[in-house]
């Protein structure tokens, strides 16, 4: 049980990169501001597959190999990617930023709930009410401006669908636990190819300046490259829950970090949602602490 539990400890630690990266991706898109919705995760994920086809051939691994899984894990990994940022982009261009941002990140409540319905899953109920927590800071950090208008609906709709197939792919993964982190360059490879479709057919094509540039290529390498790698292995092996309710220390650390450079400013509700995201993640943090872990679901 011991190993086990150590073992379940360490893939949660790896998942938990995928959220330091995460919470830079507010900032370089800021700076990559200009670069149509879909050039830019055709780029993105373009340098994403780069990366593991560069580990594959520097190690001279089989690429076939990493290629030859399940049809369902597949149409899991790809739906996942290019399902949640397709409905991520329309919503953003169907309703306000702030309450779509904020609606999209429902996607940590999701993958809690969801996780509990993963067949000898458990959900402790402080993860639950440290992951509200998160919510209700996410929800102050939007500050004011976040007010439902009805003409903006499909937007809200568009966003919690996003929500909803991100916490799908996230905690559904585990399901498919045999299935190798290296199939996720695949997965980014078709989503790249994906991308590159639906900014010619809909999109048209803007080069940014050297910052642009610099922070597109940090995007495809970072917060969608290394992340999705290993949020895979955290998502498979670690302990689910605990990732989910830890999530929305994302928002709180992205704005963090867009106030130091600059973008943003620090105010009170910075400082209210900063208590209740801290706060719901130690509150999870220490549920999981108090509970083992379940083992990995193959």
């Amino acid at each position: 049980m011991n190993g086990t539990t150590t073992a379940t400890s360490r893939a949660t630690a790896i998942g938990c990169i995928a959220l330091a990266l995460w919470s830079t991706l507010g900032l370089l898109t800021t700076i990559a501001t200009g670069i149509p919705p879909f050039q830019l995760v055709a780029t993105t994920f373009a340098l994403a597959f780069a990366l593991a086809l560069g580990k594959w051939l520097l190690r001279g691994e089989d690429i076939r190999a990493h290629l030859r899984v399940p049809t369902r894990a597949w149409l899991l990994g790809v739906g996942g990617l290019f399902g949640y940022h397709a409905l991520y982009f329309a919503a953003f261009a169907r309703a306000p930023a702030v309450e779509v941002n904020l609606l999209c990140y429902l996607w940590p409540l999701f993958v809690v709930l969801f996780a509990g319905m993963l067949p000898g899953a458990r959900i402790a109920p402080r993860h639950i009410v440290g992951t509200v927590m998160g919510l209700i800071g996410c929800a102050i950090l939007a500050g004011a401006g976040a007010a439902m208008r009805a003409e903006h609906i499909a937007g809200y709709v568009l966003a919690v669908a996003s929500a909803a197939v991100w916490a799908g792919y996230s905690a559904l993964s585990r399901r498919f636990a045999e299935v190798s982190s290296d199939a996720v360059g695949g997965f980014c490879g078709v989503t790249a190819v994906l991308g590159l479709a639906t900014h010619l057919a809909l999109e048209r094509t803007t080069w940014p300046d050297a910052a642009g540039w610099l922070a597109m290529v940090a995007l495809g390498i970072g917060p969608v490259g290394l992340a999705f790698y290993v949020w895979d292995h955290g998502v498979k092996r670690g302990d689910l829950t605990l990732l989910g309710a830890l999530s929305y220390l994302v928002p709180l650390a992205s704005t963090l970090m867009l106030i130091a450079f600059g973008y943003a400013q620090a105010s009170w509700r910075l400082a209210a949602a900063c208590v209740l995201i801290v706060g719901g993640a130690l509150v999870a943090s220490f549920a999981g602490l108090r509970r083992p872990a379940a083992p990995p679901l193959g």
